[in-house]
């Protein structure tokens, strides 16, 4: 009989360390896929809440957001398409990439996790932001990223014109805010416990075993 595992997958789809640590994370799921059943679901965390609707150019915002020179800036960029390349994850940073106000698409991807399409949606947010440099506040880009994974983009038009699921996102944030959490990606296995980071598989599944392990001997 396998394991079950509740994860919560708390991230924001500006942040390519949550695409690193959700590949990562896949692959050591996979890895024990004959001793668990794992069920991700995708909690919201902004990392610029007060980003206006027009964004900032990726690396003016980094340089000025952590304080570093333009060349370690680079030398970051460089290193994340590494680590994307290893998951076969493509991120094509340009001079026209932006930050985005991501607020409007935890909104849809709360109304994907009601629709049973939240991991498609995520992945395919993901891939406009850092691979295609789409508008990801935009809400015609949005719309048609629902369509591309088979949810109704009429109806993702008028969530995101009327507002809708703007006080369950936002209560969803507060929450994690007040439990402590203050960078993304963390990872939070069946209510108990917390990892933090774009760790590596083979971190993400021994912590996993030990979870697994300690669950185990608790239940006898």
């Amino acid at each position: 009989m396998k394991d079950s595992l509740e994860i919560q997958f708390v991230s924001d789809i500006m942040c390519p360390w949550c695409v690193v640590g959700l590949g990562n994370l896949n692959k050591a799921i996979a890895e024990l896929e004959d001793k668990i059943e794992a069920n991700i679901t995708f909690q919201p965390f902004e990392l610029n809440p007060t980003m206006p609707a027009q964004g900032q150019g990726f690396q003016e915002h980094i340089i000025e957001k952590y304080g570093i020179t333009k060349e370690q800036s680079d030398q970051n960029r460089a290193m994340m398409q590494e680590r994307g390349k290893e998951l076969d994850f493509d991120f094509n940073f340009t001079e026209e990439s932006r930050m985005r106000n991501s607020f409007d698409a935890h909104r849809l991807l709360h109304w994907a996790e009601l629709e049973g399409k939240q991991t498609e949606l995520k992945m395919a947010l993901f891939k406009a932001h850092f691979t295609h440099n789409q508008d990801v506040s935009d809400y015609s880009v949005l719309a048609n990223l629902a369509a591309s994974v088979n949810l109704d983009p009429a109806a993702a038009k008028g969530i995101l014109e009327n507002n809708h699921y703007a006080e369950e996102v936002r209560r969803q944030e507060k929450f994690w805010q007040e439990n402590g959490i203050n960078s993304v990606p963390t990872v939070i296995i069946n209510n108990k416990y917390a990892i933090t980071g774009g760790q590596p598989a083979e971190s993400f599944k021994q912590a996993i075993e030990e979870i697994v392990a300690s669950e185990s001997s608790s239940e006898e």
